[in-house]
């Protein structure tokens, strides 16, 4: 295993076949077998259906991984993800998010129920109290509408308070929100959100890295954060009092080289503490909406995106860039050479257009959130 504190990888072709999606869907289902331990023993076996018969020999895991993997019939753990409308999505599959993958422990599999997940770029996560006050509901709530308004996805994580708010308001306008869960994708946590999580699952995406059954821990919600905290190109945080777990989420974001925004509050508020020490360790504070959509630069003259000031060929090298791809698959759309592309690429990644992530490119929130209007050649 990688020792170097960088991202490590599902081997390829880990979960091709039948055999092996069945065969993850066992190990995902082990509570004992975390992604970063199933990490160490998929670099020596390479696929899930070997990784199995490993836990089964009692080569991996404990021995109540190794218990439970001798019990458990995939076909059932299947037709339990079918029966509360969800699907399996195996890492290395087209519908995994490659944000997710750039994790340090990155599940082996998502749950998903709705619509197929986002890109990175122009998705934005918002995070806060549960217990919080009526102006940072109202605020929260805000800034999900004025996402959604934007084209951007909104994520949370479905608790009551700042979460609740965020979906919500990016659902009144028709936008598009996902959930994280901290529990099985089958389960409701907290119980009373059942009605905004079946409203998500309709009109937007609901997704958990635990497999239906899974009670919703308080040791889950760590592991539920960094999923959330990753997904999009930027995390704001609304309210947080000491230890909250919105802290977690958004040095999760930071650590994986998302823009954080903090909003302020007053100094006795105890709901302050959160964003007040992420504003001192680097959070860009925002006042509200206006400051945020500013800051992503989605707010232009009379509520229109700002304009990119990009020559012919940057735009459309930037019409190509659909996700993080790599300068030889720009060079063959574009019809040039890769020595061509090269400077083209490094010149869009100067002007924030940009940004490269393991040899690839992928166009940032700044470039997708901003019409596109060519200077002179």
């Amino acid at each position: 295993m990688r020792d170097d504190g960088g991202p490590q990888r599902w081997p390829a072709g880990f979960a091709d076949g039948p055999a092996n999606r069945r065969a993850l869907l066992v190990l995902m289902s082990l509570r004992g077998l975390t992604p970063r331990a199933l990490l160490g023993v998929a670099e020596r076996e390479r696929t899930a259906e070997a990784c199995l018969a490993t836990v089964r020999r009692g080569d991996a895991g404990s021995a109540a991984d190794r218990a439970f993997a001798r019990a458990l019939d995939p076909s059932e753990i299947e037709a339990a993800v079918s029966a509360c409308g969800a699907r399996f999505v195996a890492a290395g599959s087209e519908e995994f998010p490659a944000q997710v993958e750039n994790l340090k422990d990155p599940p082996a599999g998502l749950f998903v129920r709705g619509r197929p997940l986002p890109a990175r770029y122009g998705t934005v996560a918002v995070v806060g109290a549960r217990s919080c006050s009526d102006l940072g509901r109202e605020l929260s709530r805000q800034i999900g509408r004025d996402l959604a308004t934007a084209g951007v996805c909104v994520v949370s994580g479905a608790a009551r308070g700042i979460d609740a708010a965020a979906h919500e308001g990016a659902l009144e306008m028709g936008g598009h929100t996902v959930a994280v869960l901290g529990c099985g994708i089958d389960q409701v946590y907290p119980p009373g959100s059942r009605a905004l999580i079946a409203r998500i699952a309709e009109r937007g995406t609901v997704v958990s890295e635990f497999p239906p059954g899974v009670p919703a821990e308080p040791f889950r919600f760590p592991a539920r954060n960094r999923i959330l905290a990753t997904l999009g190109d930027a995390l704001v945080v609304v309210e947080g009092a000491e230890r909250s777990g919105s802290l977690i989420s958004a040095r999760h974001a930071l650590e994986h080289g998302r823009d954080v925004f903090a909003v302020p509050g007053a100094i006795t508020n105890p709901l302050s503490h959160v964003p007040h020490t992420l504003i001192r360790e680097g959070a860009t504070l925002i006042r509200g909406v206006e400051d945020l959509l500013d800051d992503l630069k989605l707010n232009g003259e009379n509520g229109q995106p700002v304009p990119l000031n990009v020559t012919l060929a940057e735009q459309a090298a930037l019409d190509v860039m659909i996700g993080s791809v790599l300068p030889e698959k720009v060079a063959r759309e574009l019809g040039v050479s890769v020595a061509d592309v090269l400077p083209l690429l490094m010149t869009l990644e100067m002007k924030g257009l940009v940004r490269s992530v393991g040899g690839r490119f992928e166009p940032t929130l700044r470039a997708r959130g901003r019409a596109r209007e060519p200077a002179a050649s």
